[in-house]
Order: structure tokens, then C-alpha cells, then sequence
């Protein structure tokens, strides 16, 4: 075996430690570390699988321009000539950046640098717009600075956690674990989960409050007047180290001033709301924790404010076991906040709002063109290129063209735009169609770098392997584009010299007013860089870390005061009627990641969820004549998608719920974003994918279908479609309104091309609308397509399963064609734990052989649900419907 090689995992913004090692033959093994203070060596179900991510298959490897494939010093010099034309023709506000908290802190803080520092524009953001921007406003305005008070150890020794806007179970598993843990090692902790979903993340909690979408900051206003009303505010701690108060009682009480009235506008039962006031109100050690529900909405800066002013009244914060805390995203959205790489900000947690501070930062770049303003939010940056006010545009390590909203929109404006550079690791995404030049770029495991994580701890992402081809470090590609332009400054030789600079503008003519400092690593040598350990900023020059900001009180305002603001709760931008009648809610799912890059490589993260969803309400569902598990449509003003169905009567009723991650690689039809609304917060610029007011109608095509087979292909004439990866084979959901005019033929050029095979069984009913064939190759099962009425089709897992068989018996190829398993044909099912690719009938199985009883029990006897833990909730629920 290698040498043990510590990083950080490339997901969510939990920043879990992971341990590398490749055995003699090359492979490569991961799993969790047990000394990061993150996850002491748990991982989720995606980080467990990320030794499946690694191949260089659709990697992009070469320079392309205008789509030649060029060398880097082609590429470099067209991206450098044109942007330096746009500049000099129309100026600085014509070219934008759109970069990512994929990107790692040295990346983003060159990128920063050259748009801000050295063209001279404020237009660079990031995706960290889309998940976190309310956060960073709402922090700002509270604390004087983007600083998260506590720390993951809040979650132990809190005797309270509130979960809003967050379904933690499966978007941040390893964190839930840790919630799960302690209320297991203390009972009498209380755990509150505030969704209008009832979701995995309701396993854990002591009271579920499934409000209205969009009503999250009249419960919060309402807490303030309940906390005044229960003589809970702090009156000593509030005179002392707040301002603004009263005036924030004065707007709650007017938008809240019953639990009767909250109950009402919230559409919760009154008692609900009257438990959950007298939990928080009662309980000393409060965390309230929450992620996008609460951001993602048009008002998502307010509803942060409305969470903090409680904390902030009751004087919950900044000691152990209490105070907001934001679950972040991304893995290195934090270090895209720390460098100033959101348009609205300057660098290193300085603002454009003193002149000063432009000059400070000017004077440390040696640059005499800094830009002295903000630049364009993402959907505001978009809509400049599609008007032609933004010339030339160059993405990061992104794929807006899936993840924006009103994508249709996104998708124009990248077509108009001039010029548009595209910097990725992979070669076909949805956003790399509209490059004018594509620059191949390294990604996780192929580079150095550092991240940041959601409670300001600083971790390394390490080197393991190399990359593909020519692919190479962001931070280089942006450096040498920066040097053609002729920009000093941008020589280094490292990214530990990135990092150094990085830390000494921290620190720069700091004098304790700004939260962010780590002025201890300025002068940190190659080597200590090589072998830094995670630690958490604040760390100015004589420091260790600090763990929990805010703990003495002070604050980072001028005057050291933290700001209780005063809130008056709106409603969402677009409203339900007639036309639209539902609200549509977006997220993720338990084993996949934005738009599926990675994760759709690992065939046990497709193994739960391979198809794109509308999860509804059965009542819903039967109001407007929708089946379980059938195709629906669902329309908005701004587009349309096409879903399966998932019946559920957690989903709150007036709402669906979709899933973000498809795409035109995955599925192109279950593309959701072309139907959310482009409404943002006024504030923060984030968008409302929390609530897009819709109608679904039932879409029942002329056919319905399933292509399994060991080589990638192409959907053919099937209208919609939805694609993932299985162990030795790709599959395709597949269904039309036309069918072709000759299914045999049609299935043999799906999956034979232009050569015949001498095994190919195939089946066709004509009057019964069927047809299912088969292809094998050296006894084994290479290709099978399965057509016919919905009803009619076999079961897939059976027909997936035959695909790790060595050879395909005759018998067994008869039952095949006939779409039956036959005896002794039962296969393990759809996949319910991905840790240990656990599938459901083996699941039922076991339950009803061994009479397992408990998640814990299962565990014992199949390992599912030992791992990451966000499979249990599932478990439980298959328990209860299986025995009962």
C-alpha cells in the first residue's frame, strides 16, 4: 500500500476528513478519517463511493477553441486577447466571471483578484449565490461580518436543535449522525424539525411543524413576541452588546402578536406552534439550525434575521450549545465568501462601502484599476450577457445552464453572449455547449488547495493522482491568462503562495475590525503548508483557532454592537391562482450531487433514486387525476418538466416536491430549473427555488420502455427519457408518443449499430403493443429493451441483476423474453442502502425471515443503515409497513 494521503471531501459544506491509500495494483480505497473534527471517520453514502468517481471516462483533457482542439498556449492567448478586446472596447463591465464553491480558496482567490484587482470590475459571483448569500447578508447584518458563532460541538451539548429549512438526514448525513448520537447518549434532548415536508429528517425529531412555504419569518417574529411575553429576553446581555430591539418588537408584534394569529398565517395547528415557543423559550442551550428552506426563498435575508434576533434577545449565542448555525452547501462556499469572490464584495471580508477599504486592497495588490463597486448578482450577471451588456462571460467549475433558474433563459443568454469561456473537468455538460473555448481543468484528488467549511474550519484538499491529459490547476489557468493581459502579480509558483497572500490581506491593516483573520498562516512555509492540520478562523498572528465567535460579546459593527433587526414577513414574489395552483419546492437527494457530474459515475448512488420525481400529496394526486408512479407534466409560467410521480402523504398538501440534480446527460426531460421562477431576495440576490407556483397534469405516452445495456447509448426516438449507471451496464428509462415503424429494427440500431449479432432473441406482440429483445456476447447478457404498456413491463432490478451473471443460461433466456423472472429469479431490489448496496427485497426478506425488529437489527444482520446512517429513517419505515 501507498502512503496514507489526508483530504477533504469534494461534496457538501460539512468538510468531512478522508483518508486516501492505492494498493499495489493501482486502486484506490477511501474512507473517513477519525481524527478530522468534522466527522471522526463517518462518511455519507456519497463520500463512501467516491473511489467510484475516479475514471477518466467524458473527462474534458485538451484546450478547444471554437472547437479545434488547440495547445494551452493557443487557448491561454485567444482567452487573454478577447477579454482584453472586450476591455478595451466597451470596458471592464463588460466581462463577468462565474465561478463556484467547487473551486478550492487558492482558485477562488486568483479569480477574485484578477476580475476585481486587476480588469476592474465587480461583475464575479458564484454559485454560492444560489445557496448562501442570505446567510452571508443576514450574518452581516446581525454581526457586522459573514461569521458563523458556533461550532459542529453545539450540536452535542445543545439541549435543543431546531432544524428549519433543512432536511439534514439526507443533505448533510454526517452532521445528523452526530445529531442522532447525542440525543441517543441524552435522552432528554429535544429535537424540532420546522419543513413543510415530512421528511427522513423527521426520524429524529421530538415535534414536526409543517408550515406554509414561505412563512418561516412570521414563526420566527412570532418566538420574539413569545420570548418577551415569557420574560426569556436577556434584558443584561441585550443593554450591554445589542441595538435595535425595540424596534424589532414593535414590527413582531404587529406580523405576530399571538400564537393564534402565527398558527393562522403559518397554517399550523395553534397548539403546534404554542409546544414549540415554550421548547425554545424554556430550553437555555438553543443551536437553530437551517440551510436552504430558509435561503432559497425571496425573502431569505429576513427569515435569517428573524432566526438570529431571537438568538441574539435570548443572549443564546456564543457560548457552548447555543446560537444559529448555518449548514452550508457547497464544500468550499465558505472560502469563496473569505476571499470576496460574491459580486457584492471587495476581498478577505471587506465590502465596497468605504472607499478605504478599495484603497487598502488596491494598495496591497499594487493595482491602480480596482474596481470600486459591486458587480452583477448571478441572475442579474445572466441577463446582462443575454442583453449584450456583458460581452464576454467565463465559468468556473459550474454548470448554470442546469443549475439557475428560469434555465430556458440562462441557456438563451449563453447563446448570445460574445464570448464565452468555459473552465471544467468534464467535456459534455450542459453549460460546456455553449463554449467558445473550453479549458480542461483538474479537479478532486489531482490538485492542492485548501477549503473551508460551515464552522470556519480550514482544511486541506490534497494531491493523490494525476490528472488527465492536459488538464490543469484553475488557479494556473487564471494566473497565465492574467500575465498575456500584461497584470503583475500573478507569477506564483505554488498554491501555498496563493494561500500565504491570501492570509496576509487577512490580516492586512486589520486592527481586530474584521471577523476574518488568519494572519498566522502568512508567513506559513511550503512544507508546514504540505502538512497543515484543520483548524478553525478566526487566527491572527499568535493564535491557535477560535472555536466559537462572539463569546465575549463583542461583535464586528463599528461600535461592537450586534444588530437585532427589525423584520415585516413578506410573502413570496408569485403567488398560487387558478392557473398555477401548487407550489413547487426544489432540493436534493439523499445520494447525488448538483448536476451529477460525480455522482452519477457510482452505480450504488444511482441505486435509490434513478429517475427524476414529483413527489405530491395523494389527495393532490387524485384532485387532478394522477396516478402513483406514473409521468406527469408539470408546467409554470416559466417552463415545463417531465416527472415520475412519487405519491406521499408527507408532502404538505398544495405542494410538489422535485429533486435539482438532472440534466441533458442524465435526463434531459427532468431538467426542473426551466420551471422555477427567476424572483430574488433584494438583498442577498438569491433565488425563490423554494416556492414556483405550478399545475401538474397526468402525461400518459403511446408507450412505455427500458434499455439496459454495457455501452452507453442514445435514447432514440423515446420523448422522454432518464439515464443512469448500474454495475456493468447503463440503463434508460424511456417513453414516447410515436412509436417507430419498425421496433426490431430500431432496437438492433439502439444497441447492435452497424454489426449483427449472432445471439439476438427478440419478442414482438404488435396488437399487444410489446416488444422486448435481448443481445449476448460470450454467454453474458450485453444488451435487453423491454417495450410495452407500463403494466406489461418487467421488473428492472430482476432484468439489471442478470448483468453480473458469467453466463445467461438457454431457460434463463426464455424466462428473460418473457419478461418473468422465473423460478429462484428474485433479485435484491431497488437499492435503500447505498453504504453496502443493500437493496429493498432483501430488505423484506430479512425482516420477515429473521423477524428483525429495529434499524439496529438490520444493521447486525445486513450493515445497512451502519455507515452514514441516512438510509434509517427508511429502514424504520420499511419495518412498520412490512410487520404491519
Amino acid at each position: 500500500m501507498t502512503p496514507t494521503t489526508k483530504t477533504t471531501c469534494p461534496y457538501c459544506g460539512v468538510g468531512c476528513g478522508v483518508l486516501i491509500q492505492r494498493d499495489a495494483d493501482g486502486a484506490i480505497s477511501v474512507r473517513g478519517d477519525s481524527d478530522h473534527p468534522a466527522n471522526f471517520g463517518r462518511l455519507c453514502s456519497k463520500g463512501s463511493a467516491l473511489a467510484e468517481t475516479l475514471d477518466f471516462t467524458d473527462r474534458l483533457q485538451h484546450p478547444t477553441v471554437y472547437g479545434e482542439a488547440v495547445e494551452w498556449d493557443v487557448a491561454l492567448a485567444e482567452v487573454a486577447s478577447r477579454l482584453r478586446r472586450v476591455i478595451d472596447i466597451h470596458g471592464p463591465d463588460a466581462v463577468g466571471f462565474y465561478v463556484s464553491g467547487q473551486l478550492l480558496t487558492e482558485d477562488y482567490y486568483v479569480a477574485n483578484k484578477l476580475m476585481k484587482g486587476f480588469i476592474g470590475s465587480g461583475n464575479i459571483d458564484t454559485n454560492s449565490r444560489l445557496c448562501m448569500s442570505s446567510s452571508v447578508a443576514g450574518h452581516k447584518r446581525a454581526f457586522g461580518s459573514d461569521s458563523v458563532p458556533g461550532c459542529y460541538e453545539d450540536l452535542e451539548q445543545a439541549d435543543l436543535i431546531v432544524l428549519t429549512g433543512s432536511n439534514t438526514a439526507w443533505c448533510h448525513p454526517v452532521l445528523y449522525q452526530r445529531i442522532v448520537k447525542a440525543k441517543k447518549d441524552r435522552p432528554d434532548m429535544r429535537v424540532v424539525v420546522i419543513d413543510p415536508r415530512r421528511t427522513a429528517t423527521c426520524d429524529v425529531a421530538d415535534l414536526h411543524l409543517p408550515l406554509a412555504p414561505g412563512s418561516d419569518s412570521v414563526l420566527f417574529s412570532g418566538l420574539l413576541v413569545e420570548l418577551e411575553r415569557q420574560g426569556a429576553i436577556d434584558h443584561v446581555y441585550v443593554a450591554a452588546h445589542t441595538e435595535g430591539l425595540d424596534a424589532a418588537l414593535h414590527h413582531a408584534r404587529f406580523a405576530a402578536p399571538s400564537s393564534a394569529v402565527v398558527a393562522a398565517r403559518c397554517g399550523l395547528d395553534a397548539a403546534l406552534v404554542e409546544r414549540f415557543y415554550a421548547m425554545w423559550s424554556g430550553t437555555g442551550r438553543v443551536v437553530t439550525v437551517y440551510s436552504q428552506g430558509i435561503n432559497q426563498t425571496s425573502s431569505g435575508v429576513d427569515k435569517v434575521n428573524a432566526i438570529i434576533n431571537c438568538h441574539l434577545a435570548s443572549g443564546r449565542i456564543g457560548r457552548p450549545g447555543m446560537g444559529p448555525l448555518s449548514f452550508t452547501g457547497q464544500p468550499n462556499a465558505m472560502g469563496g465568501r473569505e476571499v470576496g469572490a460574491l459580486a457584492n464584495q471587495l476581498a478577505a471580508h471587506m465590502d465596497f462601502d468605504d472607499p478605504a477599504k478599495v484603497d487598502k486592497v488596491a494598495r496591497f495588490w499594487g493595482s491602480e484599476r480596482i474596481a470600486t463597486g459591486p458587480g452583477r448578482k448571478a441572475v442579474d450577471l445572466f441577463r446582462a450577457a443575454a442583453s449584450g451588456e456583458i460581452k464576454a462571460l467565463w465559468i468556473m467549475a459550474t454548470n448554470p445552464a442546469v443549475s439557475m433558474p428560469d434555465s430556458v433563459q440562462v441557456r438563451a443568454a449563453l447563446d448570445a453572449c460574445e464570448f464565452v469561456v468555459v473552465s471544467d473537468a468534464i467535456a459534455d455538460t450542459d453549460t460546456a455547449k455553449f463554449a467558445d473555448v473550453l479549458l480542461p481543468a483538474l479537479t478532486w484528488g489531482e490538485k492542492d488547495g485548501t477549503v473551508t467549511n460551515s464552522e470556519r474550519r480550514i482544511s486541506r484538499q490534497r494531491r493523490f493522482m494525476d490528472g488527465p491529459g492536459a488538464a490543469r490547476e484553475d488557479w494556473w489557468i487564471l494566473s497565465q491568462v492574467a500575465q498575456r493581459m500584461g497584470f503583475t502579480g500573478f507569477d506564483y509558483p505554488n498554491p501555498a503562495a496563493i494561500f500565504r497572500e491570501h492570509a496576509a490581506l487577512s490580516a492586512f491593516e486589520n486592527g481586530g475590525t474584521r471577523g476574518f483573520d488568519i494572519g498566522a498562516m502568512a508567513d506559513l512555509p511550503d512544507h508546514a503548508y504540505d502538512q497543515l492540520d484543520p483548524f478553525q478562523w478566526p487566527r491572527p498572528r499568535g493564535s491557535a483557532g477560535t472555536r466559537r465567535r462572539f463569546d465575549d460579546g463583542r461583535f464586528d459593527t463599528a461600535d461592537g454592537r450586534a444588530r437585532i433587526v427589525a423584520i415585516d414577513p413578506r410573502p413570496p414574489v408569485n403567488a398560487t391562482d387558478l392557473d398555477y395552483p401548487l407550489v413547487l419546492n426544489t432540493g436534493r437527494v439523499r445520494d447525488q450531487w448538483h448536476t451529477m457530474t460525480r455522482t452519477g459515475k457510482s452505480p450504488r448512488l444511482a441505486g435509490h433514486i434513478a429517475e427524476p420525481y414529483c413527489e405530491i400529496h395523494p389527495l393532490d394526486a387524485a384532485r387532478y387525476g394522477i396516478e402513483d408512479r406514473e409521468l406527469v407534466r408539470v408546467h409554470s409560467r416559466w417552463g415545463r418538466a417531465v416527472l415520475r410521480v412519487q405519491f406521499s402523504e408527507g408532502q404538505r398538501l398544495g405542494a410538489i416536491f422535485a429533486p435539482m440534480h438532472w440534466n441533458d446527460r442524465f435526463g434531459q426531460c427532468g431538467r426542473i430549473n426551466p420551471v422555477v421562477n427567476p424572483a430574488t431576495d433584494p438583498i442577498s440576490g438569491q433565488p425563490e427555488f423554494k416556492h414556483t407556483p405550478v399545475r401538474v397534469e397526468a402525461y400518459r405516452p403511446a408507450w412505455h420502455g427500458f434499455i439496459l445495456s454495457r455501452r452507453r447509448f442514445e435514447p432514440g426516438v423515446a420523448g422522454y427519457w432518464s439515464r443512469s449507471i448500474g454495475r456493468g451496464y447503463w440503463q434508460m428509462q424511456i417513453a414516447g408518443d410515436q412509436a417507430p415503424g419498425d421496433w426490431p429494427a430500431h432496437a438492433r440500431e439502439l444497441l447492435c449499430g452497424e454489426a449483427a449479432s449472432p445471439e439476438w432473441l427478440e419478442f414482438h406482440d404488435k396488437a399487444g403493443g410489446s416488444y422486448r429483445a435481448a443481445r449476448f456476447a460470450d454467454g453474458k447478457l450485453d444488451s435487453a429493451i423491454f417495450i410495452g404498456p407500463d403494466h406489461r413491463l418487467p421488473p428492472h432490478d430482476w432484468v439489471a441483476s442478470l448483468f453480473r451473471a458469467e453466463q445467461i443460461a438457454p431457460r434463463e433466456r426464455m424466462w428473460l423474453l418473457a419478461g418473468e423472472p422465473g423460478p429462484g429469479g428474485k433479485d435484491a431490489g431497488r437499492i435503500v442502502c447505498a453504504c453496502f448496496s443493500v437493496g429493498l427485497n432483501t430488505l423484506v426478506d430479512a425482516i420477515r425471515e429473521q423477524g428483525l425488529v429495529t434499524p439496529e437489527a438490520i444493521g447486525a444482520a445486513l450493515q445497512a443503515g451502519t455507515n452514514c446512517g441516512s438510509c434509517v429513517p427508511e429502514l424504520r419505515a420499511l419495518i412498520a409497513d412490512t410487520r404491519g
